[in-house]
């Protein structure tokens, strides 16, 4: 019985200021509990640690609503059912959705679709595989490239945060399509390695000097940037403005550079070079392409399968290593997508 298995939670205690730390988070238990009709129990196996979690717990409108004070953590993950009394989910099916920051979920019937549980097939990916590259990640750097980025072969693609989860999946997707791909990331461990097994065409060390990217972006981008794709904001996507090529096209996905200020988010200085390249820059909350994502895993995982692709994941093992696990996402201390594994 599911009554009797007990369930470690770790909930929002307060907002942070600047950085999270382990004071923002309140570790809970309670009964794990049963299915009401129409209902699943989750047990999850592992969440994906992202930056958008930051966002998650400032309070104030976004495109998705903040989390509660009190409230589990909102996470996505990779769970197994344990229970059921919904004919969609069988016992022992492998599941991906919003599990939230604990080891079991209670999905009511109500949410299952708000939750997107979604069955998965560990035959097309591992489980990490499916936090990443076939996950949001995935999803993200697939429809933003392809839908908003629109890359034509022999284009430049110029993607920041390229060791991380989405950028991988962008540079890589990239030269697929034919394109020039141009990483930006953090040390030359990452840097070579975005190269060497990713195949990208080069990588800018932004570590290397406050120089670094700028000149990097001469050495690497002589034509100019015709899609940029930017995951940190504030001087990266200034100094990536400053090297639009004419009729580029700029994806907003993220600004981890900022998500910790504790002062107001600083915007681009250089904007006016998207009306001299007659350039349009345009934000993406992967959300909106729902409907589609069946299309891109049936895509990408055969890119996985024939090895034109490759998913680094950095596991982090136990639900109790949370606050320091998602701490490195801001520090550039992880390698690959991070994943936090909670039981096997």
């Amino acid at each position: 019985m599911s009554s009797t298995l007990t369930n470690h939670q770790v909930r929002l205690a307060k907002r942070p200021e600047g950085m999270a730390t382990r004071d923002n988070w309140q570790f809970t238990t309670e009964p794990a509990g049963e299915p009401a009709e129409g209902g699943v129990l989750v047990k999850t196996l592992s969440l994906s640690l992202d930056p958008a979690m930051r966002g998650w717990m400032n309070e104030g409108k976004s495109y998705i609503p903040p989390v509660e004070i009190g409230a589990v953590m909102r996470a996505g993950g990779v769970g197994r059912v344990t229970a059921s009394r919904n004919p969609a989910f069988a016992v022992g099916d492998i599941v991906y959705g919003t599990l939230g920051v604990q080891e079991y979920a209670l999905v009511p019937q109500e949410e299952i679709k708000r939750a997107g549980l979604t069955k998965i097939d560990l035959n097309v990916g591992s489980i990490t595989q499916w936090l990443n590259v076939l996950g949001m990640p995935g999803m993200t750097g697939y429809f933003g490239l392809m839908d908003i980025g629109e890359p034509k072969p022999g284009e430049t693609v110029l993607v920041s945060g390229a060791a991380g989860a989405v950028g991988q999946t962008v540079g890589q997707l990239a030269k697929i399509k034919g394109c020039r791909a141009v990483g930006i990331a953090g040390g030359q461990a990452k840097c070579e390695w975005v190269v060497k097994e990713l195949g990208f065409d080069a990588c800018i060390d932004y570590k290397a000097g406050p120089a670094a990217v700028r000149e990097g972006l001469k050495t690497h981008c002589p034509k100019g940037v015709d899609v940029y794709f930017d995951n940190v904001g504030g001087e990266i996507l200034d100094a990536a403005l400053a090297k639009l090529a004419r009729g580029a096209r700029i994806i907003i996905c993220g600004a981890i550079s900022q998500y910790n200020n504790t002062t107001p988010v600083q915007g681009p200085k250089n904007y006016l070079s998207l009306l001299v390249n007659r350039a349009r820059m345009q934000g993406m909350v992967v959300f909106d392409y729902a409907d589609r994502y069946h299309l891109a895993v049936s895509e990408m995982s055969g890119y996985l399968k024939d090895g034109r692709m490759k998913s680094r994941e950095d596991v982090v093992e136990g639900i109790e290593t949370f606050p320091e696990a998602l701490t490195k996402l801001f520090t550039g201390e992880n390698f690959g997508k991070l994943v936090l594994k909670v039981a096997d």
